[in-house]
């Protein structure tokens, strides 16, 4: 591979060197901007690039980038942050961001212009991505986003757009940073600090960040709203658990293999004699697990930063980038509940002593019951980030050249510390009558007997060698143009590892993922600026690339801008984009989730909550070693118009049709079975039967596929106008995102429209204000997201308010080398509009349930 990758360098080398007669005005500074591998002239390109310098994250009182990034308007469904984390998440304490919501897995995040290990852990199972909160806010110069289809420049997973974050790296002198905060109702109280370090001279420059950051847990229980499963007073739903302590039971037929099959064709499930009124509904007791569980985990990071760059030659520069930080989050859920997996048999020494009471005479049973008496389950999770970075770069007879390497690993551990059960042992400690199902509490040394801690390991690898020459190729009407060619190789690896108890099957009642897999892949690429007169320039790329395990995609890209006037650019872009199969989705093993799920063919005939409201049923995924790329096709059509120096305004409408999109779509699938369309790779196991009813679903096979797709598109506005005045300088923008339409296309080619639906709402704007005036500087920032109709799939027909929130700060610096902020993000406090669709009766990932969050910072430079 190194000798490919040096003799491609020479031979491009070799055919460009020619061009370079065209004499290049050194007058004027070219830089690199995110969406080309060409140096210009200007910020602006073909593509639209949202840029977010260090002030204004300051300014945003943000204090990660999850939180930053999930507040902008082209942040959309599939964001998300710690906040929802409970014990049944997969990736907890992390973050990701999902543009135009096409999902985190769509959206290419890059540090620096490079790639970064996904997270070990994969979100909701097979969700790769990268953990944005591992990189500090205070270590931040500019982020760039780009809004458009980028795979012909970066490759795959460019299918929504591009986040870059580009790191401070010439910063010079001391800063030291310092803030606390808190929140309203409790929990959440955030404390960070920073110091930031950087000397150079003309021959050398080092930046050294160094940050910390740790944010409280809060509970479900700290809101009012959320503190109750039964969200029935606020017009929802009783979405309590049907696994409760007191339990309920059904006989059931218990097979020499320890096979439970319940006997709901003759009888009906009961709940426990002692169940409380309140909690006895229809056939279970019912469980309250909202206070148990954490709203947004406790979290812990530290990390170091490290930006060098050394003048070897006059001609040559060597740079290195060292990035390490260790985080640490804890989130607690409900006591582990088991839905039919335990029974006792009608002999058992518990009925024979009569310290018990068989509800079924004579009959082996089986439960529904939640270990209380083992307490919450408690994960605690940590994880290690290492990226290095070592490269030259220098000019050759008019060309640009750079070779780097890159090594990024993501290292995640989880423990979990309480409240996770051993089943087999529970099992024999209710066939020896120690263990008693129908008693709410149990002798400790049982309890310890039974419990276990649990175990899971995670490691990411992205290692990757690239190269790439740039400059004049030949002359045109409008100028010279410009080229980039450039060959990368990249190996990757994943293996998520849980312990030996979950993978026999011996820990009930949580999730877990079982995870391997690599793969190499290679790339050439080429792109051009070409102007083609004056005022027209277009833009050409293309990138050619091979992975070991699915085989080639070649993605080109075509870009014009168009400036009539000085103030005046219009400008478009097409291209195609690909997302190649995680290794996660590729080789998943056999892994348990507990999907909400409406069994369509029970409820036609039942009518039934337990089957027409969404109910936690066991589903075991796995991986498809023979799924193909995801491909997806955008263009933009753009304005960019500066009427006055003071004003700026940029309109682009974005368009994107994105096919072979990989899911398991359990619901949908489960609805073609029920209605008679047989599938590979899906199987429904129920119980027996019952006067023509089909039986309660047991368990649920399936398996990722590429199935359907998704077509969206829209507007997207900037707005920047700037005033100066007596009374302080002025800064207005406005950002807006119009949903114009977000198709869901299904795998038999039918469609439905989710703009306006839920998770899904049509708009999103951020409007700002920023002051200065000697001293003092202020910031006040409205965030708006308007309603959308509740989950229709969770059986929620109602909407989802719209939901407004302010954020302001004020800041003095008349104090030597000293800068003091106090700010507010929600100063009004707005509670998260109501949702009917889950427990805690809002959307976690769209809506904030942080509420009002005070804070003070302070920041010494010397």
């Amino acid at each position: 591979m190194y000798r490919k990758t040096l003799l491609a360098s020479a031979v491009l080398t070799a055919l460009v060197s020619p061009l370079h007669a065209a004499e290049q005005d050194q007058s004027i500074e070219r830089i690199q901007v995110t969406g080309s591998h060409i140096k210009r002239t200007d910020m602006e390109g073909p593509s639209p690039v949202l840029y977010i310098d260090a002030s204004q994250i300051a300014n945003s009182g943000a204090r990660d980038l999850g939180e930053l990034l999930k507040k902008l308007p082209v942040s959309g469904a599939g964001s998300f942050t710690p906040q929802g984390n409970d014990s049944d998440s997969t990736a907890n304490g992390a973050a990701g961001v999902s543009l135009r919501g096409l999902g985190a897995d769509s959206t290419l995040v890059l540090l620096n212009g490079r790639r970064i290990a996904v997270n070990a852990f994969a979100q909701g199972i097979d969700t790769a991505f990268v953990d944005i909160n591992s990189i500090p806010v205070s270590a931040i110069a500019r982020v760039d986003i780009l809004k458009d289809g980028a795979s012909a420049i970066y490759g795959s997973d460019a299918i929504a757009g591009v986040v870059n974050i580009i790191l401070k790296e010439d910063f010079e002198g001391t800063e030291i940073n310092a803030s606390i905060g808190d929140t309203k109702d409790g929990g959440g109280a955030e404390k960070s600090a920073s110091l930031l370090w950087g000397h150079g001279d003309e021959k050398a420059h080092t930046t050294v960040i160094l940050d910390y950051f740790k944010r409280d847990e809060t509970f479900y229980s700290d809101r009012d709203y959320s503190k109750n499963a039964n969200q029935s007073s606020r017009g929802g739903s009783d979405l309590r658990s049907s696994s409760g302590n007191p339990g309920s039971y059904i006989p059931a037929t218990i097979g020499s293999d320890g096979s439970i099959t319940p006997k709901s064709d003759i009888y009906n499930w009961q709940a426990d004699a002692n169940c409380p009124a309140d909690d006895d509904i229809g056939t279970y007791c019912l469980f309250n697990y909202a206070p148990w569980m954490t709203m947004n985990p406790a979290t812990e990071r530290m990390g170091l930063i490290l930006n060098h760059r050394q003048q070897l030659t006059d001609s040559i520069s060597g740079f290195m980038e060292a990035n390490v930080q260790h985080s640490r989050s804890d989130v607690h859920g409900a006591p582990s509940p088991s839905f039919g997996e335990f029974y006792i048999t009608a002999d058992n020494p518990l009925f024979t002593s009569g310290e018990a009471t068989n509800p079924f005479p004579g009959e082996d049973l089986t439960m529904r019951r939640r270990t209380t008496e083992a307490g919450a389950r408690h994960k605690q999770m940590e994880s290690d980030n290492q990226r290095l970075v070592f490269g030259l770069d220098g000019q050759v007879a008019e060309i640009d050249w750079e070779l780097s390497y890159t090594y990024s690993r993501s290292r995640n551990h989880e423990y979990g510390k309480t409240g996770f059960v051993q089943s087999t042992r529970l099992q024999d400690a209710i066939n020896s009558g120690e263990f008693n199902p129908f008693s709410p509490t149990q002798e400790p040394g049982v309890i310890d007997d039974i419990s276990v801690h649990t175990t899971r390991s995670g490691r990411s690898v992205t290692q990757a060698w690239d190269g790439q020459i740039s400059g004049a190729a030949f002359a045109l009407p409008g100028g010279d143009a410009q080229y980039a060619l450039g060959v990368e190789y990249r190996k990757e690896e994943i293996e998520d590892n849980p312990d030996e108890l979950f993978l026999r099957g011996e820990v009930f009642g949580t999730e877990a993922t079982t995870a391997y897999g690599s793969r190499d892949q290679y790339s050439v690429y080429t792109e051009f600026s070409l102007p083609l007169i004056e005022k027209l320039e277009a833009q050409l790329a293309v990138r050619y690339e091979h992975y070991s395990d699915f085989g080639n995609n070649t993605s080109p890209k075509i870009g014009l801008q168009y400036r009539p006037t000085d103030s005046l650019m219009l400008r478009g872009s097409w291209g195609k984009a690909f997302r190649a199969p995680s290794l996660v989705q590729l080789g998943l093993g056999p892994t348990q989730e507990s999907p909400g799920l409406i069994d369509t063919a029970r409820c036609a005939l039942t009518g039934a909550d337990e089957d027409c409201q969404p109910q936690e049923r066991t589903v075991e995924l796995s991986g498809n070693p023979d799924l193909k790329p995801e491909k997806s096709d955008s263009y933009n059509l753009g304005i960019v118009w500066q009427p006055v120096d003071a004003l700026e305004l940029v309109l682009d409408y974005w368009n994107y049709d994105q096919k072979g999109l990989i899911s398991t779509d359990t619901q949908y699938r489960l609805n073609q079975y029920n209605a008679g369309i047989a599938q590979s790779t899906f199987d429904v196991i129920r119980e027996p039967s019952s006067g023509g009813v089909p039986g309660r679903i047991f368990r649920i096979v399936d398996q990722y596929q590429n199935l359907g797709g998704q077509k969206t598109d829209g507007i997207d506005l900037d707005s920047r106008y700037h005033l100066d005045t007596q009374y302080g300088a002025f800064q207005f923008s406005y950002l807006l995102t119009w949903v114009n339409s977000f198709k869901e296309i299904k795998a038999d080619g039918t469609e439905r429209d989710l703009a306006g639906k839920w998770r899904h709402p049509k708009w999103r704007w951020n409007a700002s204000l920023d002051w200065t005036l000697n001293d003092w500087s202020a910031t006040a920032r409205v965030n708006y997201i308007s309603k959308y109709d509740d989950d229709i799939d969770a059986g929620a027909t109602g909407t989802v308010d719209s939901f407004t929130t302010l954020d302001t700060n004020v800041s003095y610096q008349g104090f030597k080398n000293l800068k003091l902020t106090l700010g507010a993000n929600n100063l009004f406090d707005e509670e998260p509009p109501f949702s009917a669709a889950d427990f805690m009766g809002y959307d976690t990932e769209t809506h904030s349930s942080q509420g009002r969050f005070a804070y003070v910072k302070a920041s010494y430079r010397f």
